[in-house]
């Protein structure tokens, strides 16, 4: 088999390595993949929101299964594209991934189809949603509508903090068109778990679950990032806890979208909180994690092509995962002023001794 698999980060690393192990594997190539994936994947030179262009190499290639990592190329209608040239893709639709490009587009579909996710209101004038904040008090959650990379959520301790939030992601639009609308919600208390399961349209298969680490500081300090770091599985989530998730959150979510019209097909990534009444829904996204999927890809015992290509071809039902039992982490190398501006293209040093460490690989 040929896939390409796109995007070039971490994520894209572990999931090419998972699918380099795959003995129906013939041809692996990464858009635009990065030095360390070069290791187990030819890098092809093509960006990742390059609809056009990723479409034109898989055509001309062959390409037998298209898998994309990131979201931003699923919003622009990746899959889609993919399906019009009759490619086959894992990833779901434009219309589906709204499920993560669009904070309300998820609190709808939530509410309809019975979810349970923390109280929210939706605003498009900044003067309405201080006065909001102001009514509700703090603690509160404010969240930029749009893609935002990881970074369009601010949890808020005092009503000041709020209130600066609102003027940063609507006045000053420092998530630029991902600000045009907040999300203002409750602030939930408890765990924070992401939970991963894979889909197909109508039947959702577990993948498993993680806890990432946020904040850029030692000490849970500092602003929030895309993740600092990850472990798998959470200790606290028990097999009850995932019974329970499936049941209250997957799969009535894989229900209301395929009544809508729109079927979810990929990877379902539920930010759950554990609170002190049951898991509760905080955001949804469209593809695998990062730093999550490569604390996930290093437990995998299954052949991950062959559960990707399941997915894409509807045929989830009586599919199985096996797990490595012991636990994995991972941990994540920044350039001093992330998540703000940072230095880009320094030399990383030391990798190959670190992967030589029994039990590390290096993404």
């Amino acid at each position: 088999m040929k896939v390409l698999v796109v995007g070039g980060g971490g994520r894209e690393h572990a999931l090419c390595w998972a699918i380099a192990a795959s003995p129906m594997l013939g041809k692996l190539w990464c858009a635009p993949g990065n030095a360390g994936i070069a290791a187990v994947a030819e890098c092809v030179a093509i960006g990742a929101e390059d609809v056009a262009g990723l479409v034109g190499f898989a055509r001309a290639q062959g390409v037998d299964l298209v898998v994309v990592g990131p979201e931003a190329p699923l919003t622009l209608g990746l899959a889609d594209a993919c399906a019009a040239a009759e490619l086959k893709v894992f990833g779901p639709s434009q219309a589906a991934a709204a499920l993560e490009g669009s904070k309300t587009f998820t609190k709808e579909v939530a509410d309809a189809a019975g979810v349970p996710t923390a109280a929210w209101a939706r605003f498009e004038d900044a003067g309405a949603a201080r006065a909001y904040i102001r009514a509700q008090g703090a603690p509160i959650v404010v969240k930029a509508d749009g893609l935002a990379a990881g970074k369009g959520v601010v949890v808020a301790a005092t009503v000041e903090e709020a209130e600066a939030a609102i003027g940063d992601i609507m006045e000053d639009r420092v998530h630029g068109a991902a600000g045009a609308a907040v999300v203002i919600e409750e602030c939930l208390l408890g765990q924070e778990i992401s939970f991963f399961a894979l889909c197909d349209g109508e039947t959702a298969l577990p993948l498993g679950a993680a806890q990432d680490h946020k904040r850029v500081g030692d000490g849970d300090t500092g602003p929030n990032t895309g993740g600092m770091g990850a472990y798998s599985p959470p200790p606290v989530f028990t097999e009850a806890l995932r019974e329970q998730v499936m049941a209250e959150v997957v799969r009535p979510t894989l229900a209301e979208m395929a009544r809508r019209g729109t079927p979810f097909r990929g990877v379902l990534f539920a930010g759950l909180m554990l609170t002190a009444a049951g898991p509760k829904l905080i955001e949804f996204n469209v593809r695998f994690g990062d730093p999550e999927c490569q604390a996930l890809m290093v437990r995998l015992r299954s052949d991950l092509l062959l559960a990707l290509l399941a997915a894409a071809d509807g045929e989830l039902r009586n599919f199985d995962l096996r797990w490595d039992p012991r636990p994995s982490l991972t941990v994540v190398m920044a350039s001093a002023g992330y998540p703000g501006a940072y230095a880009k293209g320094t030399e990383i040093r030391g990798l190959e001794r670190a992967a030589a460490v029994p039990g590390v690989q290096v993404f």
